[in-house]
């Protein structure tokens, strides 16, 4: 038995879940979050270039750059949380959730290129300095950057958490890293005011090192999520929860796997043999409730009830055989 989008009723529960599609109500709260983002961290990016041309930093410079790359990270997300709110078709029978995790090495790609782009400037300044004038502007637009970027961060990781997107948390992580290099950018501002006008490029390094870091965490991070990777202590209080479910002998397999920002388990138990299918129906259902009901993060759930005597994936496979010309085998 499956159980779509955390949507059940109980009558000796007496509540109902996801009255509204839980689904599109997290999609449009994390278009909502990417919106304003956007909007945020282009305005602190513009600042900060235009003070860029003020003042030569290539340090700021830097931190410009991989603010608009910030900035524009947020586009294929956007895209993403818009067609999560597509419903199911024959074609893609999971529904659309796996764009997010595409959308998630889009964001990874950015990053990477504002790291080139950061670090080519850098060096170019090394080999050909550049006089660094109005350092307060630089600072200015260092707090500035640090400002915007933390503030996006906690929105993004709120926002994130709420709704369960790994992408959207972890664009909140990236967001404040570059807050912090914003602040790095100070660095450079002290060493050029006390005679050592290479600590700017320096300083942009450091930060293209920085950024080249969040790329290496950000990729781990979808890469994992793309081949079906889960945190190992899902699968425990998955198992966990079920086995508090009056009826359940024994878990014996746990399946999980996330689409987007929606978490899809399947579960095998087992429970006594001499119950009729409707009672082994019931425990199922009692156990799904289980799970929808204490791991927010879970979208749904599919249930196979096996009896204690043959539990477990080895009993579902058909034995050796061979039929037409294929060599024997097994399902």
């Amino acid at each position: 038995m499956s159980q779509p989008d955390h949507n059940h009723h109980d009558a000796g529960h007496g509540h109902v879940h996801g009255v509204v599609d839980p689904t599109i109500l997290s999609s449009q709260r994390g278009i909502w979050a990417v919106k304003w983002s956007l909007v945020v961290l282009l305005i602190t990016a513009v600042i900060q270039l235009a003070i860029v041309g003020l003042t030569g930093s290539v340090a700021l410079l830097a931190d410009t750059i991989h603010n608009f790359g910030d900035a524009a990270t947020a586009i294929p997300l956007w895209i993403a949380f818009y067609l999560g709110q597509r419903p199911p078709s024959k074609r893609f029978t999971y529904g659309y959730g796996r764009v997010e995790d595409l959308a998630g090495l889009v964001v990874v790609g950015i990053i990477l290129l504002s790291a080139t782009v950061a670090g080519y400037e850098a060096i170019s300044r090394l080999l050909n300095p550049l006089e660094i004038t109005n350092l307060w502007a630089v600072a200015v637009a260092a707090i500035v950057g640090f400002l915007g970027n933390e503030g996006v961060a906690l929105f993004r990781i709120r926002v994130g958490k709420e709704i369960g997107s790994a992408a959207l948390v972890a664009d909140g992580y990236h967001a404040r890293a570059d807050g912090l290099t914003s602040l790095a950018v100070l660095l450079g501002v002290v060493g050029v005011a006390l005679g050592f006008p290479l600590a700017d490029p320096l300083v942009g390094l450091l930060i293209t090192v920085a950024i080249l870091k969040i790329v290496w965490d950000s990729g781990k991070l979808v890469l994992t999520r793309l081949l079906d990777g889960v945190d190992p202590d899902v699968v425990d209080e998955i198992r966990h929860a079920v086995n508090h479910a009056p009826g359940v002998k024994e878990v014996s397999d746990v399946r999980v796997r996330w689409l987007g920002h929606r978490m899809h388990a399947e579960v095998n138990l087992a429970v006594d043999p001499t119950l009729s299918v409707e009672e082994g129906h019931g425990i199922a259902l009692e156990a799904q409730h289980e799970l929808l009901h204490h791991m927010d993060y879970l979208s749904s759930a599919t249930i196979h009830v096996d009896s204690t005597n043959a539990s477990g994936e080895d009993h579902h496979r058909v034995a050796e055989h061979q039929h037409d010309d294929l060599p024997v085998h097994a399902h």
